[in-house]
């Protein structure tokens, strides 16, 4: 499932195309997403200039002086800049054509992604309903140790299960909880509020150093967005916790154990992290 550094990956491999470029026309071969597409997007979206695209969590926002398209690209969905003469495959469900002579093509064979059109005045807030009750991005200055110790008092949940909470903070999704947690030296079943502030500060900083390490590695697979026959242009982790349950730490060789946290895989080193 694509976490915050493959969507911020997504987001910097299509803007070079689809900056400043107007949407001649655009194709939705198929609405059912995890909600419909409606009408008002071809409707609103088409003849508009595309003026960038940010994102906030994992939601990626066409922004234009009419309003804004959100996406988000659910478990399987992606993202490619293509000719508009490629003819569709089974589950390329929306297609935007841009005034260059190329497309954005939208596929999701799971289809649990989402397509919305926002109208100008909520797009300039950031209020629809899905981004009202997001906590602080990752990677932004308002996320710190000082915040994490504060939300985390009186917290019965393990800290890992906080970390993931998207009212709490926003796109650190199990794999990277797994690897900040381990870079900081805190067991992910650990009780949130028993967590002292300085043990909140390394993970804040461990949380923002393993998602810019992400990115970073993001970018060398960008060229992907231009192929049809790529992969979904995300890209290899170098990771030290996730998916290792039962081999040998990085650090100091003890079997990573693995349990269910939360519904989610979780690894850990018993010995390195308390």
């Amino acid at each position: 499932m694509p976490e915050l550094p493959e969507v911020e990956t997504t987001r910097r491999g299509i803007e070079p195309f689809v900056k400043g470029r107007r949407v001649t026309q655009v194709l939705v071969r198929e609405s059912s997403l995890r909600w419909p597409v409606t009408d008002s997007l071809a409707q609103s979206l088409t003849g508009q200039r595309i003026e960038r695209i940010d994102r906030r969590a994992k939601y990626l926002l066409f922004r234009t002086g009419a309003g804004s398209m959100m996406m988000h690209l659910g478990m399987s969905g992606s993202l490619r800049i293509l000719d508009p003469a490629i003819p569709p495959r089974a589950h390329d469900h929306v297609d935007m054509v841009l005034d260059s002579g190329r497309m954005l093509r939208y596929t999701d064979p799971r289809r649990f992604g989402s397509i919305f059109w926002i109208d100008p005045d909520s797009a300039a807030t950031d209020s629809h309903w899905l981004l009202n009750e997001l906590g602080p991005e990752p990677l932004g200055e308002a996320f710190s140790g000082a915040y994490l110790f504060d939300v985390s008092r009186a917290r019965k949940v393990a800290v890992k299960t906080m970390l993931m909470n998207s009212h709490l903070v926003v796109g650190v999704g199990n794999i990277y909880a797994n690897e900040a947690l381990f870079a900081a030296g805190i067991r992910p079943d650990r009780l949130a509020g028993t967590i002292s502030r300085a043990r909140y500060d390394r993970l804040a900083e461990a949380v923002k150093r393993v998602l810019a390490k992400a990115i970073e590695a993001g970018g060398t697979t960008l060229r992907d967005f231009v192929r049809e026959d790529g992969s979904p242009g995300y890209f290899r982790h170098e990771l030290e916790v996730y998916g290792r349950g039962g081999e040998p730490c990085v650090t100091c060789g003890r079997p990573l154990r693995e349990i269910r946290l939360a519904q989610r895989t979780t690894v850990f080193c018993a010995r390195c992290q308390r």
